[in-house]
């Protein structure tokens, strides 16, 4: 079962580390090796200790997430501000170490799918060379159509047919959250557009993926 999905979505904060841990968690309870990392990352440290839980400490933080900025801004900004530089062929190195070590490998994106990561790469890059499955993350609002179409649009064609979308529900929904998959379905296949609940204050990961609605989001993505 070797397989590389790429966790993206159409903003930064939209929940693209709570997904990879809930998958994380998912697929270590059906007793599959995986392995989640946020490869780059700036501001805290929250996603990649969100991963290290999810995995029960299997790798260290500096496996998940060997290069990390202080300043919370992109991180190719909060890199040059500390006079280093990010090298996608030593990002990929990485990526590709941890491949041959896991059945599944779970890779997350930092911010959106064209967001830079290195001085000449981003995201979209990275899921292309490593040939992954792309999931990209959307919050369940008004916008979150023409948000998801515009990153599967982004997307290399042959890469577009792979792609699966996970609606995450706002805590507050509004006018368009229970009619968004729906209309999506009319531009991407259904098949490929998923829901994931709102899933309430704090994180428990091993709660979470017992909420059936949750779980059957999981199953799919997972059998997808």
């Amino acid at each position: 079962m070797k397989r590389t999905i790429f966790i993206t979505g159409t903003d930064t904060g939209v929940g693209k580390t709570v997904l990879a841990a809930l998958l994380t968690r998912f697929l270590r309870e059906h007793g599959v090796n995986v392995a989640a990392l946020k490869p780059v990352c700036s501001g805290n440290r929250d996603d990649a200790y969100m991963l290290h839980a999810a995995m029960n400490g299997i790798l260290s933080l500096d496996e998940i997430n060997p290069w990390h900025f202080r300043a919370p801004i992109a991180p190719l900004l909060a890199a040059r501000r500390e006079r280093k530089h990010v090298k996608f062929a030593d990002v990929l190195a990485h990526v590709r170490t941890m491949q041959r070590r896991s059945e599944v490998i779970l890779v997350e994106g930092a911010g959106g799918l064209l967001s830079p990561l290195g001085g000449n790469f981003d995201s979209r890059d990275l899921l292309t060379a490593l040939h992954a499955t792309p999931l990209i993350v959307c919050p369940n609002r008004l916008g979150a159509v023409n948000q998801a179409l515009l990153a599967i649009e982004a997307l290399p064609k042959n890469f577009r047919a792979r792609a699966r979308v996970v609606l995450v529900s706002p805590p507050k929904p509004d006018a368009a959250t229970a009619s968004n998959a729906k209309l999506l379905a009319e531009f991407f296949e259904a098949k490929r557009v998923y829901s994931m609940p709102w899933l309430g204050k704090g994180f428990e990961a091993g709660r979470i993926i017992q909420n059936p609605a949750v779980r059957r989001t999981l199953r799919g993505l997972v059998r997808s």
